[in-house]
């Protein structure tokens, strides 16, 4: 605090016992002076009723404020008022308070001898060293800069988490979750050899832990690593940094960067792929394609054991892929047998779905896709890009004003996406601000299946 300034708060006279008792515990020598200095300077200045006094000088020390001004102690007892006043030598004022001037005091420590060194000397010789609370609190911000600094580093090599560290600071999840600067730091470099590892082409969740953070079980729900990679892998998959926190929505999440949370939770829902003899998977589909019921595959029948792929029985064909079950489920009902090749990426697509659709890229199918005219429909289709090509089923703008023209949408919300595929299609979405759910064009779509091939759309009037 300031020259001159009164601290008068009924709170501050609680120290003095404390601050009395450390007194009366030291005893002999101390710093290095005779005994008997030490024992006029606690006459003088360490009894119990001064201990008031001793407890603010400390405080101001420890807080790196000088000792000068005046100080006061509200309702003062008489016994507090008589011992400022031998310390003084001279009347301490009437009223309630006490006010003691700290220049005074020092200048009086001075010139008796008792503490050469003044009134820091003196309340240190009393109550024994002081900790720079200032200098511990830049140590401390410092350490916690020093933890969060990779974090920086992981945003400049991948902008798009930028989003992600903003909240990350903001809500201080970082600091709540490690407690202390060198438990922080520990996270935050496991934390960046997970995200450095994402998006993958499908790993374990398990493996993913193991690998980035030296322990299986790192990334298991409830976990700091797994809070911090969770809220980081919903923004790399688009969308915010809370979301669904639910078993589904966390699966979800993680599959959105090839992450599975094992072989079997994962699936995928498939109609029309015909399948082959010389697999278990193989058989399931053609035993499902010859009853034309759908089938539901999970990462492990995807993948395979022993390195041993599915034999999808697609070769170069053509597969039809729609991000709604309705799609699937209604080419099963109204095609039957006649329905081609088609996967449903059911939202944001699981690891199973991409590891579905990579197995059919590899063995030279092509794809074309349709999903939802929101922007959410525009984040899975872009990120499904980015893993297998695709050209568009009826989802550029030229199909989306047609839409238009024939059903009515809902209001579009949420935060734009380029179409990289169509440049249009984002500014026809912004300008007309409607959304169309896959399953308003249900008919076109079914159209589209029993024909064996998209055919072009029909010519559209200017928007």
């Amino acid at each position: 605090m300031g020259a001159g300034l009164a601290v008068t708060g009924p709170d501050e006279a609680d120290g003095a016992a404390p601050v009395a008792a450390a007194t009366a515990a030291r005893a002999g020598s101390v710093g290095g002076r005779a005994d008997g200095d030490v024992e006029r300077l606690r006459r003088l200045l360490g009894g119990e009723q001064l201990a008031w006094l001793v407890d603010r000088a400390r405080r101001r020390l420890a807080q790196g404020q000088p000792l000068t001004g005046v100080v006061t102690l509200p309702k003062a007892s008489h016994e507090q008022r008589r011992a400022a006043e031998r310390l003084l030598g001279r009347r301490a004022g009437r009223g309630y308070s006490l006010s003691v001037p700290l220049d005074e005091v020092d200048r009086i420590l001075r010139a008796s001898g008792v503490a050469p060194e003044g009134l820091a000397a003196a309340v240190v010789l009393l109550t024994g060293p002081i900790v720079d609370e200032a200098a511990v609190a830049a140590a401390q911000a410092a350490a916690w800069a020093a933890a969060r600094a990779p974090l920086y580093a992981l945003t400049e090599r991948r902008p798009e988490l930028s989003g992600w560290l903003a909240w990350l600071d903001g809500t201080g999840m970082l600091r709540r979750l490690a407690g202390d600067p060198d438990t922080a730091a520990r996270l935050v470099e496991q934390l960046a050899a997970v995200l450095d590892a994402l998006p993958s082409g499908g790993l374990a969740l398990g493996r993913l832990a193991a690998t980035g953070a030296g322990d299986a079980h790192a990334l298991d729900d409830g976990r700091p690593l797994a809070t911090l990679a969770l809220a980081a892998v919903r923004v790399l998959a688009g969308a915010e940094p809370t979301g669904d926190a639910s078993a589904a929505g966390r699966r979800a999440a993680w599959a959105a960067v090839g992450v599975h949370l094992d072989e079997l939770s994962s699936t995928v829902l498939c109609l029309g792929l015909p399948g082959g003899a010389a697999t278990p998977t193989g058989r399931m589909l053609a035993a499902a394609h010859e009853a034309a019921e759908p089938c539901v595959l999970t990462l492990r029948q995807v993948t395979g054991r022993g390195g041993e792929r599915a034999d999808l029985g697609v070769g170069a064909g053509l597969v039809f892929v729609c991000e709604n079950p309705i799609v699937l489920a209604s080419a099963a009902d109204e095609l039957g047998r006649d329905t081609p090749p088609l996967v449903c990426a059911g939202g944001q697509p699981s690891a199973a779905v991409l590891g579905l659709l990579e197995l059919l890229a590899d063995q030279g199918a092509s794809f074309a896709y349709h999903g939802d005219f929101d922007w959410g429909g525009l984040r899975i289709a872009g990120g499904l890009r980015e893993r297998v090509d695709w050209r568009p089923w009826r989802y550029d703008a030229e199909a989306y004003l047609a839409a238009l023209a024939t059903v009515t949408g809902g209001p579009l919300t949420g935060r734009p996406v380029d179409a990289a595929w169509d440049p249009a299609l984002r500014p026809a979405l912004e300008r007309h601000g409607i959304r169309v759910d896959e399953e308003l064009v249900l008919p076109v779509l079914l159209a589209d299946l029993a024909a064996g091939y998209p055919e072009p759309e029909a010519d559209v009037p200017a928007d």
